[in-house]
Parts: C-alpha cells; structure tokens; sequence
C-alpha cells in the first residue's frame, strides 16, 4: 500500500496517542507518536526536554523528527499538540498526508487532565486558565490545517471517531483512484 499518512492532531488529552494506536491496529498500518518518538530519541522524556532545552529546543526536535516522518507512507501519526505551532510543520503535514483535528472542548480537557504531572506547560499552573488559553491560541491553527474536524465531546469509547475515519479515508482513496 502507498496510502498518505494520517496526521491526528489537537490539544493536549484529545485523544490523539489512543485513537492513533486503534486506528492503526484497525487498518493494519504503523503508528508513530511524535512526543514518544522524541523521547526514544533522545533517551530523556519530554519533560527533561523542556527543563533543559525549554520549549524551543524541544520544538526544533519536533520539527527535525517531523520532516523524517513525512518521507513515510501509511503511517498513522500522533502529534504533539504544539505541532501546528510552526508553519514548517503545518506545510509539512498538509503536504505528506491527511490530517484529522481532534476538537475537544477545554471543560473537557479539564476533566482528562486535571490530575496528569507529565505535562511540561501544565505544571504549576491553573490548568482550566491555561487549557483555555491554550485553545484559544491553537484553534485555528488546528482547524485550518485539518482536512477533518472530529469533535470528541462525550465520545469516551473511539469505536464512533475510529469508524468515521475509517469510512472518510476509503472515500479519500476513492476519490483519488
């Protein structure tokens, strides 16, 4: 198969790193999470990342790690959610294949991460002022670049959002045969 890639981005605990692993098992394609990649890289998480290199330093990794990914096909693709950050990378996801925004509310967001202590730009903040400032910033970065917008909001079983894009990607290859 030659298929593009699938690109799923969106904020921080959209559902991007457990949709992406179902997905790929779904259409028997391999995935890659762009955030755990960095850290088998560079042997340190990405929290190690930021303290020592701060955002921009882990933005270049993600950047370089980003450009190798596109020369791929078929893959299956979690993002970082600062990925969209960069127009280098916006072109480059846009380019190299097909990319679902997952939309997800920041109240809810709030409910998936009140209690995670992975997140580098989560700590030590009020996290319902900085989720909400986050997407402010990033929404419509996400929803330019995305081919496909997928709201989440009470969607706590994938089965629906994995059979959406399944049924979009047929269509998708479809159209181009």
């Amino acid at each position: 198969m030659n298929a593009p890639n699938i690109y799923l981005i969106g904020l921080m605990g959209s559902g991007k790193t457990t949709l992406g692993k179902s997905l790929a098992k779904k259409l028997n394609r391999p995935f890659i999470d762009t955030d755990q990649l960095i850290e088998q890289k560079s042997g340190v998480d990405v929290s190690m990342i930021f303290e020592f290199e701060g955002e921009v330093g882990f933005r270049e990794r993600e950047t370089k790690l980003l450009s190798e990914i596109a020369l791929k096909k078929d893959h299956i693709v979690s993002t970082g959610g600062g990925i969209i950050l960069s127009k280098y990378n916006r072109d480059v996801i846009t380019k190299s294949g097909v990319i679902f925004y997952l939309k997800t509310q920041p109240a809810e967001l709030l409910i998936r991460l009140q209690n995670d202590k992975t997140r580098p730009l989560l700590q030590g903040v009020n996290l319902k002022e900085k989720l909400t400032k986050i997407y402010a910033e990033r929404s419509t970065l996400y929803e330019m670049t995305a081919d496909y917008i997928i709201e989440t909001k009470n969607k706590k079983i994938f089965s629906q959002i994995l059979t959406n894009i399944e049924e979009i990607m047929t269509a998708h290859e479809n159209h181009k045969n």
